[in-house]
């Protein structure tokens, strides 16, 4: 489907929920987000919406539970602080409660509810990044329920079975559903009457820090060039087959792969010699390790994890003013390969070839002006905006 099909007139509506009501004062309540992701992990979509709402009113952000190995822990919450007073909420759990998901449930629950009134919260609203958080938020009377549906979590490994049907349970009360992407919102647009996409954006200041001149990390400095990059979770999502191949290929690039393995096997992982695994990196970090190198990737198997996804850090390379390349990911091939702004390579003969014209790319200006053309047009302000005024209007009509 073209970017100018009638199907995306909720993309038009909500840009113009934003250009009519720009003035229009912060008037949501506390928010309490609930989300499979923790918060210290990856700096990723939930941290970049969350603070904004944290500077403008209470923000709840409530974690999995986590268990302990002995079954003598009283069940109670550990609040966290973070900037701008967020707070991290997490439940402490026993170990007989680990396989016991309604017993465990009916316990954070109770958690929760005795939280709730320490609080004085009256009035909130709700914001799902999972819908398996629902067994531990039902008895709650939120003024309006949000579905930040930022991934097909269902695809992904380990997935609890039962997650589809709490995902329908969870269209059922969701006044509005956000979308990761466009390729999500096809795929959800036909469950819930008031869908609306938001991909993944971009704090341009914070990349664009890797234009300028910045120390080169420690661990990064005796890395040959060409360097040839990836940041993000190195879990089922990763083609490592490709990067064996690319890696034997052509030995005179080195491969930085920055981020924490997670529910794969590293030892599964190609281990050339010029492939460099620097582990997991702070987000403050990110600029100066893209500031070294000739070429930034996106190298994402096709497979079911991988359908649905809109990486944030497609953007992310381009304002720091990386030439990218990328297997075809639906939302990376339109706009950004559609665009000419990111190459796109389906085999590892064709991202070898690909990785060979990016490294000329900074170069060209008309790719430069061309890419921040596009850059211009979104970041994680607007797209926050653009979801308040919403969810602002929601709250209005009711």
């Amino acid at each position: 489907m073209s970017l100018a099909s009638p199907a995306e007139s909720p993309v038009r509506t909500a840009h113009a929920a934003t250009s009519s009501n720009t003035a229009a004062a912060y008037q949501l309540p506390a928010v309490v987000c609930f989300a499979h992701l923790h918060w210290d992990f990856v700096w990723q979509r939930p941290q970049h919406l969350m603070t904004r709402f944290a500077q403008q009113g209470p923000v709840f952000y409530v974690e999995d539970a986590f268990y302990h190995d002995n079954d003598q822990v009283v069940p109670h919450l550990e609040i966290k602080e973070r900037p701008h007073g967020l707070k991290v909420v997490v439940a402490h759990l026993p170990e007989r409660l680990r396989h016991d998901a309604p017993a465990a449930d009916e316990a954070q629950q109770q958690l929760l509810q005795q939280f709730f009134q320490d609080q004085n919260l009256t009035s909130y609203l709700f914001w799902y990044y999972t819908p398996m958080a629902l067994g531990k938020s039902r008895g709650f009377a939120p003024v309006l329920t949000v579905y930040d549906c930022m991934d097909e979590l269902a695809n992904f490994k380990f997935a609890p079975p039962e997650l589809r049907e709490r995902e329908q349970e969870l269209f059922q009360q969701a006044n509005l559903v956000f979308t990761g992407g466009h390729t999500l919102y096809e795929a959800k647009r036909e469950q819930h009457a008031a869908a609306y996409p938001f991909p993944s954006s971009i704090d341009k200041d914070h990349f664009g820090q890797a234009r300028h001149e910045m120390p080169e990390p420690a661990d990064q400095a005796g890395i040959a060039h060409p360097r040839v990059g990836f940041f993000g979770v190195i879990d089922e999502r990763l083609d490592i087959d490709l990067l064996g191949q690319l890696a034997e290929a052509h030995p005179e690039w080195q491969f930085v792969i920055i981020g924490p393995v997670v529910k794969i096997d590293s030892a599964t992982l190609p281990g050339n010699a010029n492939i460099h695994y620097l582990g997991g990196k702070d987000y403050q970090e990110l600029p100066a390790y893209l500031r070294g190198w000739d070429v930034a990737t996106l190298l994402f198997a096709d497979n079911e994890s991988t359908k649905f996804i809109s990486p944030t850090k497609t953007p992310e390379y381009l304002a720091a003013g990386r030439p990218v390349v990328s297997t075809p990911i639906r939302d990376v091939v339109r706009p950004y390969g559609e665009l000419n702004l990111v190459q796109i390579a389906a085999t590892a003969d064709e991202f070898g070839q690909a990785i060979e014209t990016a490294l000329t790319q900074t170069q060209d200006a008309n790719w430069r002006q061309r890419t921040d053309d596009y850059l211009a047009t979104i970041s994680w302000d607007q797209t926050w905006q653009q979801m308040v005024d919403l969810m602002q209007q929601h709250l209005t009509a009711k």
